[in-house]
């Protein structure tokens, strides 16, 4: 029972690094797409709306998500999901959003290293509040330790980068975007325990996320702001929201098990490990990958150690 309950946590803890490396891949085609196109809401539009598309599908396609649907529903409809819980979507649109917009201008590793000073320092706090289903964590020492430990990460991370004043603002909305993403997550359990279904809750994001993107699209084209370009033609500039959904689903199924802390600091993992691979594969403005971004990552690996240790001493 023990050894089941190890492989169990072991198996999350790889989803939720998974789910981080899916989030730095999709950054880079989001943020290629928007440089592409002209503008940062049309490429997040297009991004939610492939997604919304694949899982829309996935749904659709299987009984027990189906009956999750169902069971959303009711959830709602008796109180016990309130609707606060189902919106998380709105923070993924801004989130998108931000992605396509500061990823052209810093880079995908430098992008990342600011969503996890935000992520985890916001996934501290929401454990802290019990905002995630599995209730309300205590501010211990180990817990505080890994979350400074991240922190440390990011600042070796971005040290000796930041030379370009201009950077500033793009690099305080990622951090923002990251505070963003752990309450999303706490959110997302919520809708998955509530379905019984990851899959559900995928769908819900995609969906609320989608119309809020359309209503900026809209109020935008009646402003007469719009794209500069018309939409590419290579087909990997359209797979951003289906990693975007992989993320997501694979986050919202092992939050329960982890906590939200400990799932951003698997996130952030996955995220810095591969922002590295993308940014050594293709680079923006010329920034490869540096000593202070594998560095970073291997601090971040540590840090992820000791918040999953603490958790199972708990269990």
């Amino acid at each position: 029972m023990a050894d089941a309950r190890a492989l169990r946590k072991e198996a999350a803890v790889a989803l939720g690094v998974l789910s981080g490396a899916m989030v730095a891949v999709q950054a880079r085609i989001n943020g290629t797409l928007a440089t592409r196109v002209g503008d940062a809401v049309t490429a997040a539009c297009v991004s939610f709306g492939t997604g919304l598309l694949v899982i829309a599908a996935l749904v659709a396609s299987r009984e027990a998500t189906r009956h999750g649907v169902r069971a959303l529903l009711a959830a709602l409809r008796t109180g016990r999901l309130r609707w606060w819980q189902a919106v998380g979507g709105a923070g993924g649109a801004g989130f998108v959003i931000v992605q396509a917009s500061v990823v052209p201008v810093v880079g995908v590793a430098l992008y990342s290293v600011s969503v996890v000073a935000g992520q985890t320092s916001s996934g501290l706090a929401v454990d802290r509040v019990g905002l995630g289903p599995a209730g309300r964590a205590p501010v211990t020492g180990p817990r505080v330790a890994a979350a400074a430990l991240t922190v440390v990460a990011v600042l070796v991370s971005v040290s000796g980068r930041l030379g370009n004043a201009s950077h500033l603002v793009a690099l305080a909305a990622a951090v923002a975007a990251g505070a963003v993403v752990a309450a999303q997550q706490a959110v997302n359990g919520h809708v998955s325990r509530a379905s019984g279904q990851p899959q559900v809750a995928g769908l819900l994001n995609f969906l609320t996320g989608g119309v809020v993107l359309a209503l900026v699209l809209l109020v935008r084209a009646l402003l007469g702001a719009g794209p500069e370009h018309g939409l590419p033609h290579e087909w990997w500039l359209y797979v951003g929201g289906t990693l975007g959904l992989v993320s997501i689903v694979a986050a919202a199924a092992v939050v329960r098990v982890l906590g939200v802390l400990t799932l951003g600091l698997c996130s952030v993992l996955g995220q810095l490990g591969g922002s590295l691979v993308v940014d050594a594969v293709a680079p923006v403005h010329g920034q490869g990958v540096t000593w202070r971004g594998v560095l970073g990552a291997a601090l971040t690996g540590v840090a992820v150690l000791v918040a999953q240790r603490r958790r199972g001493r708990a269990a």
